[in-house]
């Protein structure tokens, strides 16, 4: 089985890479490729699906798997993805059972156990793919003060230090909803977000109930609100005890437009993609990835 690494040697918690080669190297996969820009794992996932690769692993963190997928997008059913995680927040692998621990990481991509998982593309400015979360308004706005020196002097605490950067910000957009091209809805919010998986931010589960080969996607909407019921429900988004908060609106779909003004910034796991009216569309188990095992293995 032909397959390559791509390793980004700049993620959060890459601290020794030659161990990871090592590893992958054990399992035999020899060709490794390393990042040093935005961009590169994207292209070189592409590489590596026009060379007929049967898996491509991404190790790294939310953020290079993301890359990945998108240079993967050429032919989703050309290739597995496997991860070894190694970012700072990690929060994809913790929907499929991927301990952080290399060793433990490794023996997942040994078992070759695989799954095959929705994915969503999201066309503003661009056009992007992604297997985790993307979230509009108030979040757009913590992803574009975040930046690779709050995420390693912070570790997941960066998340919550940019929303609180954020918090003066704060903007309630007038937003018109269009689900499966069908309903419309239309309302004032401050944060949208349309969950692939469960988790963001280091764990917070935002989308607790989130399957990922349900043929669809969960969406939360946080409605304009005083800052008071804001800081009431935030403690619950944190335990995942959200989702029958009458404060907030819950969705599923297979398509969603939003539109609203001002302008809504969106990011796809953490990438922002523009703030153009998004369309977010769902392919269903569109993308095999190596995952661990059902009951949650230790880091």
């Amino acid at each position: 089985m032909q397959a390559w690494a791509i390793i980004n040697p700049q993620a959060g918690t890459a601290t020794d890479v030659q161990t990871v080669i090592d590893g992958l190297g054990r399992l035999g996969i020899t060709t490794v490729k390393t990042t040093s820009s935005p961009g590169d794992a994207k292209r070189l996932a592409h590489e590596a699906v026009a060379d007929g690769c049967e898996l491509v692993v991404a190790a790294g963190g939310d953020g290079t798997i993301n890359e990945v997928v998108n240079g993967l997008a050429t032919d989703f059913a050309q290739a597995r993805l496997g991860i070894i995680p190694l970012g700072t927040g990690n929060d994809f692998v913790r929907s499929v059972n991927i301990p952080t621990e290399r060793n433990a990481a490794l023996k997942v991509l040994d078992e070759a156990r695989a799954m095959a998982i929705d994915v969503v593309s999201v066309t503003s400015d661009e056009r992007r793919y992604f297997i985790n979360v993307s979230a509009g308004g108030f979040s757009g706005l913590v992803d574009e003060k975040l930046t690779a020196e709050m995420k390693r002097a912070w570790g997941p605490l960066a998340y919550l230090r940019s929303a609180a950067m954020a918090l003066p910000d704060l903007t309630d957009y007038h937003t018109y909803l269009t689900f499966d091209d069908e309903e419309q809805q239309e309302v004032k919010t401050y944060n949208i977000v349309v969950a692939n998986a469960r988790f963001v931010a280091g764990g917070i589960p935002i989308a607790p109930q989130a399957e990922l080969d349900d043929g669809l996607f969960d969406v939360m909407i946080v409605p304009a609100a005083s800052l008071s019921q804001l800081a009431l429900v935030a403690p619950k988004i944190m335990l995942g005890q959200h989702v029958d908060d009458e404060r907030l609106l819950f969705r599923r779909a297979r398509k969603l437009r939003v539109d609203s003004q001002p302008k809504m910034w969106f990011n796809a796991d953490g990438e922002l993609v523009g703030n153009e009216p998004s369309t977010f569309e769902l392919l269903p188990r569109a993308l095999n990835v190596i995952v661990g095992p059902e009951k949650p293995a230790e880091a």
